[in-house]
């Protein structure tokens, strides 16, 4: 961009911004360049945007359209594909700024939040009304809404209560020219029209930028009671995944694998068996006596696959403690050294493949893969450890990356079960539509966006 259409752009954005959304020192911007993935490409952005409201939001699409000037939404940047990474030149537009839970209806058993609102500030309003709001990522305490929207996001309690997605009723989404619309509504049952309110979540900040949601909220669950399972291979530990999940529906069901264990122990020592080859960690939420069978249910299962350890508890504080094992995964294995996180899923009846072939992968390259995740619904986070120092490991942690997607593939699986396309999988998303389901994606994008000026470069 010529130095004449830089000033044009900044001059009329702040002709209809308020001063202070509007930022162009270097540091605040190479502050706002990516996420939390750390190998994938990031560009330098023309400006950053702090927008307060969606009149801000219409205004910087109306402007960004007529000089064709990409524009990468953002939020709190602990996305881990690259979602919200800057191209060169960008209009970074943060909705950290648009952080109000707006409504919370009680008796409709909803609440209305702007994008830049916290997954825990959600949690926290509704826990104030006796409800409760469902969505679990592990970074519950410091992701956005409007993140968890974007990636349509997962967690730990999806395995029970659905992913983002199905705890939104509507959205308010400002268009790439500008426009504004409104999806769903607040009733549960809405089937008038197309399903545009699944379209934009989950859409990577491509289609549209959100900027209000309309959100579903529970009954808050009775007290868990938790299980543990450790066992000598992970091929029993899969096994149990899948005959649990054939006789009850645990609140939550996870897994980590002994480099993952080894990682958070010496993160902070919690008493983990360091030596079994799998730990796994299951919920039930059901309360009373359909609690209690529940729990049997899988205690069954896990002995019956050849666990070494079974116990469970119904002790909240010792239960949170046995969580915090599961919460520390990541940041664990990061200490180990640079990361690169797979996000794959695979059928339920899969998962003693997909860990098989994790090993022999990790096997082959020569690298460390610490594995984790969510079992109960199939979707496994093999994290490949290396040294950021050595070009050579980093090659070899590339191809595992790699190698790993494709044996998800292969196994009837998905690249990405919650943390997106980003700009680290977009070589891999055909061959999992095939040409007709990407060319179907393109011809959507270019109906939404057709100038190609939201977040470009991400997903397609």
């Amino acid at each position: 961009m010529t130095a004449n259409r830089n000033a044009t752009l900044l001059r009329e954005l702040a002709a209809v911004l308020p001063p202070e959304a509007l930022v162009t020192d270097a540091d605040i911007l190479d502050a706002h360049r990516r996420d939390q993935a750390e190998w994938a490409p990031a560009g330098v952005p023309q400006v950053l945007v702090r927008a307060t409201c969606t009149d801000d939001v219409r205004a910087v699409m109306r402007i960004a359209s007529a000089h064709r000037i990409p524009v990468v939404p953002r939020g709190a940047g602990s996305g881990l594909s690259g979602g919200a990474n800057a191209l060169d030149g960008c209009i970074v537009l943060s909705l950290m700024r648009m952080n109000r839970v707006l409504e919370v209806d009680a008796k409709g058993m909803l609440a209305v939040v702007q994008p830049g609102v916290l997954n825990a500030e959600v949690k926290a309003a509704a826990a104030a009304h006796g409800l409760w709001y469902a969505p679990d990522p592990a970074s519950w305490e410091f992701s956005s809404l409007g993140g968890n929207l974007a990636t349509n996001a997962g967690g730990l309690c999806c395995v029970k209560y659905g992913v983002t997605g199905d705890a939104v009723l509507g959205l308010e989404v400002v268009l790439a020219d500008g426009s504004v619309v409104r999806t769903g509504g607040r009733t549960v049952k809405n089937v008038a029209g197309y399903d545009l309110t699944r379209l934009f979540v989950g859409s990577e900040g491509t289609l549209g930028v959100i900027t209000e949601a309309t959100l579903k909220l529970r009954p808050k669950p009775p007290k868990a009671t938790t299980l543990v399972a450790t066992f000598p291979t992970l091929g029993g530990a899969g096994a149990a995944v899948t005959d649990i999940m054939a006789r009850t529906r645990p609140s939550m069901l996870e897994l980590m694998d002994q480099p993952t264990c080894r990682a958070v122990e010496a993160y902070k020592p919690l008493g983990l068996d360091v030596d079994a080859a799998a730990f796994l960690l299951a919920r039930s939420d059901a309360g009373g006596e359909q609690g209690v069978a529940e729990i049997e249910a899988m205690a069954a299962c896990c002995d019956a696959t050849g666990a070494t350890f079974v116990t469970h508890s119904s002790d909240e504080a010792e239960g949170e403690l046995l969580l915090t094992a599961r919460r520390l995964a990541y940041p664990a294995l990061e200490r180990q050294g640079a990361t690169l996180l797979d996000d794959v899923g695979v059928p339920l009846s899969r998962i003693p493949e997909l860990l098989a072939a994790v090993e022999r992968i990790a096997a082959d390259r020569g690298v460390l893969v610490g594995t984790f995740g969510h079992a109960g619904d199939g979707n496994m986070h093999p994290t490949v450890v290396f040294d950021r120092q050595d070009a050579a490991a980093l090659e070899r942690a590339r191809g595992a990356f790699d190698d790993i997607l494709g044996a998800a593939l292969d196994l009837g699986g998905t690249i990405t079960g919650e943390h997106g396309v980003g700009a680290l999988k977009q070589s891999f998303l055909g061959r999992q539509l095939g040409e007709e389901g990407l060319r179907l994606h393109r011809r959507l994008k270019g109906a939404m966006d057709p100038l190609g000026i939201l977040n470009p470069g991400k997903v397609l």
